[in-house]
């Protein structure tokens, strides 16, 4: 494919409809409330394979000729491309083998293989992982498919917006989550083609913030890391062939901490009832670093392929990061009823206690003090100031301490 056209986007919303769902557009009452513009979600995280790239790898698979795909398929993928390939490999009935980095998540590993592929591990990060992938298609005389820098899996991608579109024809802004640069290629290059006035704007991680420094710089540039939670955009060099496209047609970038991105994933789960991976969330995060009042806004939800152990700690660092668990330490003397008081002032608080620990040895002379670790539940930060005021109202002097659930 040598450049993006209205006809391949069509093209590859025809074909790429036999392997995804209808994803239709969401409204946010919370977002939208807090936003003050109407915040629509696109839930590519309830694909058949979790997420969106399954567009792209379907309809790249598609493109191939026979003897490419007989010779078999390989990729490098931090998971989400990973499943799309399988997926596609499965359905034109072809061998794949997915290079995956050594951190990926364990779902994404277990789904990858249920589609028949092999998986060979290898490396940090998808880069590591792409090198090798590289070098074995080499050697085995494998067709590659590239999880980002292709036209035509831009292409697939991008068939998410030509839904957007025809579903929300007057949208003002669609956010998209960034890692290699493919899936904001498509749209973005496809939204400008249906409606010059939509702006695309990108969201990258902090720590991974590849496709900002490639349009700093003119070019793509190779970062020294790509530290972040976001395990699915953690990239350190965006894609060369998709670059003008992204240089031509992205209106903004942004950046999300990583601590953002738990609160969104708290959100996410309470008020939508939606488990999205953390970088499928990377739009939601940026929401509140534009000014969207009396704007419509379609927030891309890329992903939803995390493990029960990545949840469970995101839940929990997220309920201390917004003041709803949190730790004290109190000294008091060692003798009976003591801790009955302090209880009884947390539970007067409407504090709910979930773990004590109880340390005699904090003083030389433990009848003069004790320490006693307390952690508890609360509402929020309000909350939480409550309890500690009641603390010190009966005569404690609680010091706020890191909590540790476990």
């Amino acid at each position: 494919m040598e450049n993006l056209t209205l006809e391949k986007f069509e093209e590859a919303a025809s074909l790429v409809k036999n392997v995804t769902l209808p994803t239709k557009l969401e409204y946010s009452e919370s977002l939208s409330s807090r936003t003050g513009g109407r915040i629509y979600l696109k839930p590519e995280n309830m694909q058949y394979t979790g997420a969106y790239k399954v567009r792209g790898a379907y309809y790249k698979t598609a493109t191939l000729s026979r003897e490419q795909r007989e010779r078999g398929l390989i990729t490098a993928s931090a998971g989400n491309h990973a499943q799309g390939v399988a997926y596609a490999a499965k359905k034109f009935n072809c061998r794949a083998t997915i290079v995956m980095p050594t951190v990926t998540p364990l779902i994404k590993i277990n789904r990858t293989k249920s589609y028949g592929a092999e998986i060979v591990l290898h490396g940090d990060v998808y880069d590591d992982a792409y090198e090798y992938a590289v070098k074995l298609a080499e050697e085995q005389g494998l067709t590659f498919i590239h999880p980002f820098d292709d036209l035509a899996v831009a292409a697939g991608q991008g068939t998410i917006a030509m839904e957007i579109v025809q579903e929300l024809p007057t949208v003002d802004y669609i956010l998209v989550p960034v890692g290699g640069g493919g899936l904001i290629t498509g749209v973005s290059t496809l939204a400008k083609m249906l409606n010059p006035k939509i702006k695309v704007v990108g969201v990258e991680p902090a720590n991974a913030a590849s496709m900002t420094a490639a349009l700093k710089n003119g070019g793509p540039v190779t970062l020294p890391s790509a530290d972040t939670i976001a395990d699915g955009t953690a990239v350190k060099r965006i894609g060369s062939k998709i670059f003008p496209y992204c240089k031509e047609n992205i209106y903004k970038m942004l950046t999300v901490e990583d601590n953002q991105l738990i609160d969104a994933f708290l959100d996410m789960v309470e008020n939508h009832k939606m488990i999205v991976e953390n970088s499928g969330l990377l739009s939601v995060a940026a929401l509140d670093q534009l000014d969207l009042k009396g704007k419509k806004a379609v927030a891309i939800l890329s992903g939803g392929n995390m493990d029960v152990i990545t949840m469970a700690s995101v839940v929990q660092h997220g309920l201390i990061q917004k003041n709803r668990i949190f730790t004290v330490s109190v000294l008091l003397p060692d003798k009976a009823g003591e801790l009955v008081k302090v209880a009884s002032s947390i539970a007067g608080a409407g504090g709910n206690v979930i773990k004590l620990e109880h340390n005699q040895f904090v003083s030389i002379n433990r009848n003069a003090s004790v320490e006693l670790r307390i952690t508890m539940e609360a509402y929020g930060t309000q909350h939480k100031d409550s309890i500690l005021k009641a603390l010190r109202e009966d005569g404690y002097d609680p010091e706020v301490v890191d909590t540790k659930l476990y």
